[in-house]
């Protein structure tokens, strides 16, 4: 089916004559037409949500109400504008959803018309249930992580180790609704669901960007931490390298669909060995002993620098050292226990295991390039020695 509908023409007519034109731009929005929504219908109920006189409830009332349709063309529509109002709209809409007791109850949506209404219904109930975590996350944490300031100033960086501890799994559970959407280059085939991936794909860069921010964070404070709090914060963490290679793989498939490699962050694996010394110091404050860490994974850890990458006024990058370089067996450092006096002997050791002599091992956090559009991901880089 191609164009407005008969039954969409019929509406459009309906609200005009009630001079409802939020209802008839949503209306407009969410037609029968295989494509997004049009620009300038997205455009002028962005406007609406900055207009004081504007009900927000009746926009928000409006878009559930297309919901309701049997066609997945119109809901999966009406999915989308409200994720492009919630990304680019006044917040008052968010806050409005956020608020809600149940926002989009589509875990049961099947549109059995057409094979493609088969196929689009399965995206639309893991859409929904994206959006619904989306507005959960702002219901808990107040913020929209995708919208928070970032950098070395930002709310993810300067975060204490409590609140830090408590919302790093909401963004993850809301990093786990985007992964779920799931979908195949191949079943990318219509204007429709390609308008969804590509809101998604947005909200991925800067939910990871703050989901990012927000480890090297707990990082840097891993080693003040109490037991239970180091205990949650090593659990975060293995979490947080799992969602590396599910963002890899929802990235490959942006890839292959024609989404330029420089909108994407660049994903490097840490080494094993930061693993096993956050293990190691857990092990100690709950007097355990793990067994002695490889040869080729036994170095002297240590942090050499903490680098912020900000745009230059020219459009180059520049580097910001925000710590230098101290072993974890001194204290001048965040992340260092407290000294103990050792045997010249043992200066090589952490936690009672013997150490090899410095070697560097490089841990490169995720870093966006710098023709990211979607604004600065600040980086990180650590040495290890």
């Amino acid at each position: 089916m191609s164009g407005q509908s008969l039954t969409d023409r019929i509406a459009a007519a309906q609200h005009s004559m009630t001079g409802s034109a939020i209802s008839k731009a949503v209306c407009k929005a969410t037609t029968h037409e295989v494509s997004g929504p049009k620009k300038k219908h997205l455009d002028y109920l962005i406007h609406c949500t900055n207009e004081l006189n504007v009900s927000i409830p009746h926009l928000a009332d409006t878009l559930l109400e297309r919901t309701a349709s049997n066609s997945w063309i119109v809901v999966f529509k009406a999915l989308i504008t409200t994720h492009h109002l919630m990304m680019y709209g006044n917040e008052r809409l968010m806050q409005y959803l956020a608020s809600r007791n149940t926002l989009f109850n589509l875990n049961n949506f099947l549109d059995k018309a057409a094979l493609q209404g088969y196929n689009m219904s399965t995206f639309i109930r893991r859409y929904s249930r994206y959006l619904n975590e989306k507005a959960m996350s702002y219901r808990l944490a107040a913020v929209d992580f995708t919208k928070m300031k970032r950098g070395a100033e930002g709310v993810m960086r300067t975060m204490n180790t409590e609140k830090l501890i408590k919302t790093l799994p909401t963004i993850q559970n809301q990093l786990d609704a985007l992964l779920d959407f799931q979908p195949n280059s191949n079943e990318l085939t219509n204007g429709v669901i390609n308008t969804a991936f590509m809101l998604l794909f947005k909200d991925s860069i800067r939910l990871f960007a703050a989901y990012n921010e927000g480890v090297i964070n707990m990082l840097e404070k891993y080693f003040d931490m109490k037991k239970n709090q180091c205990k949650e914060a090593l659990e975060i963490y293995k979490t947080f390298l799992n969602r590396m290679t599910k963002l890899s793989e929802f990235l490959k498939v942006a890839e292959r669909v024609g989404i330029d490699q420089g909108d994407s962050p660049d994903l490097t694996q840490a080494p094993s060995s930061l693993l096993e010394a956050l293990e190691q110091h857990l092990a100690s404050l709950e007097g355990r002993k793990l067994k002695d860490l490889s040869a080729a994974s036994r170095p002297e850890l240590q942090w050499s620098q903490l680098v912020e990458k900000k745009p230059t006024g020219g459009g180059g990058w520049q580097s910001k050292t925000m710590c230098t370089s101290t072993n974890w067996t001194h204290t001048t450092h965040p992340m260092a226990p407290a000294p103990m006096p050792v045997p010249q002997m043992m200066t090589h050791q952490m936690g009672g295991v013997p150490m090899m002599p410095p070697q560097t091992v490089m841990y490169n956090q995720p870093v966006l390039r710098s023709t990211n559009p979607f604004g600065p991901m600040p980086g990180t880089q650590m040495h290890f020695m």
